[in-house]
């Protein structure tokens, strides 16, 4: 027998003790669970029969509470049984995926590591059949080639040598074929992974992590960790996994999914990862939108434009003035330069616009207006401009109380000479009481409280503020027409995205923060889209929180970004340990379709190309919409029966988007995604190009793109995004004249 077909049979082995090992494991917790329910059911039966359903008596209210105290261990103990069964049942398709020997120094055994979904333990022999991938031992898998290696142990490095490294293809708990290797997870895997066809949920990628991708899920030394990817580099997968990671490690720090928070960059896009910490055994996290954040913080005061609204005004808009115009308001706004401006707005409002008034009561002077003004501007403390202002009229009213009480008693006595009832000299004394006390906490409220949209207003109403606020700073040249119409939007209500997060760093700074007191891990996906104010807003409502940081320069749709983004978001956040990583290499796309996407850029971005070698993209010409439907249609019908599972038709806009899918519905299955209530399913679907960041599709077709319609800086960026999304197949259809920001090679057929 060769040494294959005995290693063959050794796996063979290996794989069926472990199948029955997690077999034998999974019928027992499906009988605990049973019994659990049993348990569970005769509780809470017990609990309805021998307690009363409403009292207001102490000690029937403590034996209830007894009772929830063991109806809620018992719950969380039947949901922790459940979720292991489910995991015991996704093992028993594939246990393992991996395996290295390694022999730590100091030892004569060599040790027999399978890497794994998740931990498979014999508590008896104390066996461990499979390590979780997320296991500190688990980390030489991703990490390192033959010879000397080491991990972080709860006790310290732990040094060594690898000996063997495995990889496995099981499916429906069949081994398929084996195969060792050395540096990383070989090609010959990651090249079968690849080669699948995407699904209408992210999927995890435990089995071909790369080792660069690993250094990043693994680190815990950095409170700031900020990652540079090229498109298709995998940085959403690799923040979920992550994420995962935190979690699992998170005992000794106490970090639960409730600790840890994502901003995603719109509702469509949340759902697609919905799925990816499920599948790996967590509990998903929160994710919030900047749109939703800002009416959560504002507590939905305001009704503020969508950031899908702005992004759709900016590129559908034919004025091209006013998109100039706007954009030069929305770069002002999102700058260094304003947060600066703002934080010189509240010292000058603190200072000017703040009124301190002599407080008496009763003939007496509680407090005069220049101690006041002197207690609110010498704050040591550094409290919020509403808290000290709370503070302050607190101890008014503390030092009014006992002069009130006097007074009312004074009061009553004089009532009391008069000819009357009981009830009508308290009825009086009360009311004089009221009247006092209404005009007085009047007086007092018009100085102890600030509104932090009026303050706002204050900069754009206040002739010749802002300018005066920006002496030493860069302002736009058209500075008095984004002063005008801000001005105009305000009076009338209307909330521009550009001006939402001014209002919250406002507030925050304000009023303080108490939100999101209990997160500690904040993933920021699509850096890229986020803004200096944005960014200042996360460092004030998470400010005790740990940062990964993901996003990618060149996928900037409404303004121009560089490098200089990351460099600027760690002054802002001004973390003791921070670090920058870069993915320079894609795996999504053919290299086929990955080479063209590059060449829309026009520049020289260092971005390697997975081999994965497929047909070419295709720039095609129709004289018409008309014809370029038809061949559309054409198109979906053809990849259909390639066996392509999700196809995009991606168009510029959104109501291009809808004009199309009007047009195409009555002749196919298509479907829309035009609103955050829409998931990404299998099949075709339109979507416009800035609601589809981050997704991937097997085949994508953009759609007329032609020179008038794809000009400016801004829709070079949105047609590279399209092409980037596609996996296996691109088509590009235009009408007259090819946008020039398509490749002239050939890469196409015309």
């Amino acid at each position: 027998m060769d040494s294959y077909q005995q290693n063959l049979q050794e796996e063979q082995q290996y794989l069926s003790r472990t199948l029955d090992f997690i077999g034998h494991e999974l019928d027992r917790e499906i009988r605990t669970l049973q019994n659990r329910k049993d348990d569970l059911l005769s509780l809470r039966k017990e609990m309805w029969e021998n307690t009363v359903h409403f009292s207001t008596d102490f000690e029937r209210l403590t034996e209830i509470s007894q009772y929830l105290a063991v109806l809620n261990g018992q719950t969380t103990s039947y949901g922790t049984i459940y979720k292991q069964i489910e995991k015991y049942k996704k093992m028993l398709d594939t246990p393992y995926f991996g395996r290295f020997d390694f022999i730590e120094k100091g030892e004569a055994g060599r040790e027999k590591i399978y890497v794994g979904l998740h931990n498979v333990v014999d508590e008896e022999s104390y066996d461990i059949l499979v390590y979780d991938w997320r296991a500190p031992i688990s980390s030489i898998f991703y990490q390192f080639e033959l010879g000397e290696a080491a991990y972080q142990a709860p006790k310290g490095t732990i040094e060594g040598n690898v000996l063997l490294k495995r990889q496995y293809k099981i499916h429906h708990g069949k081994l398929d074929y084996f195969f060792d290797c050395s540096l990383k997870i070989d090609d010959e895997i990651l090249q079968e992974v690849l080669c699948r066809h995407s699904s209408s949920k992210m999927r995890n990628i435990v089995e071909t992590i790369q080792k660069e991708q690993n250094t990043i899920i693994r680190d815990t030394n950095n409170e700031l960790l900020i990652v540079q990817g090229v498109a298709g580099s995998g940085k959403t997968s690799i923040a979920l996994h992550r994420i995962a990671f935190l979690l699992y490690h998170g005992i000794r720090e106490k970090l639960s999914s409730n600790n840890i928070l994502i901003i995603s960059p719109n509702e469509v896009f949340s759902k697609y990862i919905s799925g990816v910490l499920p599948e790996l055994g967590e509990e998903n996290v929160e994710q919030l939108t900047f749109d939703v954040l800002g009416t959560k913080v504002s507590n939905g005061r305001f009704n503020i434009e969508k950031r899908m609204e702005q992004l759709e005004w900016l590129i559908g808009c034919p004025a091209v003035d006013l998109v100039e115009q706007r954009k030069k308001s929305i770069a002002f706004k999102e700058s260094n330069i304003f947060v600066e401006l703002l934080n010189r707005l509240l010292l000058y409002y603190e200072r000017n616009h703040i009124v301190f008034e002599d407080v008496y009561y009763a003939g007496k002077v509680i407090e005069t207006k220049n101690l006041l003004r002197n207690q609110f501007l010498h704050d040591k403390i550094g409290r919020p401009i509403a808290k000290r202002l709370k503070r302050m009229e607190g101890m008014i009213l503390d030092r009014i109380h006992p002069l009130r009480k006097e007074r009312m008693f004074k009061i009553e006595k004089l009532v009391q000479k008069m000819d009357g009832h009981e009830f009508e000299i308290k009825s009086f004394s009360r009311l004089l009481s009221m009247k006092k006390s209404s005009g007085l906490m009047k007086k007092i409220r018009s100085f102890t409280q600030v509104d932090y949209f009026q303050v706002y207003r204050t900069l754009f109403d206040q002739e010749g503020l802002l300018k005066k606020l920006a002496q030493g700073l860069e302002l736009p040249v058209d500075i008095e027409s984004i002063i005008q119409s801000t001005r105009e939007n305000l009076e009338r209500g209307h909330i521009q995205y550009e001006d939402c997060a001014p209002l919250l760093f406002l507030k925050l700074k304000i009023e303080g923060n108490d939100m999101f007191s209990e997160i500690k891990q904040v993933v920021v996906d699509e850096a890229q889209d986020y803004a200096p104010i944005q960014y200042a807003v996360f460092d004030l409502l998470f400010k005790d929180a740990r940062f990964t940081i993901l996003g990618d320069i060149h996928q900037s749709i409404h303004k121009e970004v560089d490098i200089s983004l990351y460099d600027n978001i760690n002054q802002i956040f001004h973390k003791r340990k921070a670090i920058h990583l870069f993915l320079n290499k894609s795996y999504r796309s053919s290299y086929e379709i990955s080479g063209f996407s590059q060449k829309i850029l026009n520049l020289q971005q260092e971005c390697i190309s997975f081999e994965r070698h497929e047909g070419k993209p295709l720039v095609l010409k129709k004289d018409s919409l008309e014809n370029m439907d038809d061949a559309v249609v054409e198109d979906i019908h053809r990849f259909m029966k390639e066996g392509q599972r999700t196809i995009a038709v991606i168009c510029k806009t959104m109501e291009e988007s809808r004009q199309l899918h009007s047009r195409l519905k009555t002749f196919l299955d298509i479907s829309i995604i035009a609103s955050k209530d829409e998931e990404i399913e299998s099949g075709a679907m339109i979507i416009p190009g800035y609601m589809a960041k981050g997704l991937e599709f097997d085949a994508v077709i953009v759609y007329d793109v032609s020179d008038c319609r794809y000009a400016t800086e801004l829709d070079r960026k949105l047609l590279y995004i399209a092409c980037t999304r596609a996996l296996h197949r691109l088509v590009i259809y235009y009408k007259d004249t090819k946008s020039s920001f398509l490749p002239d090679s050939s890469y196409f057929l015309l």
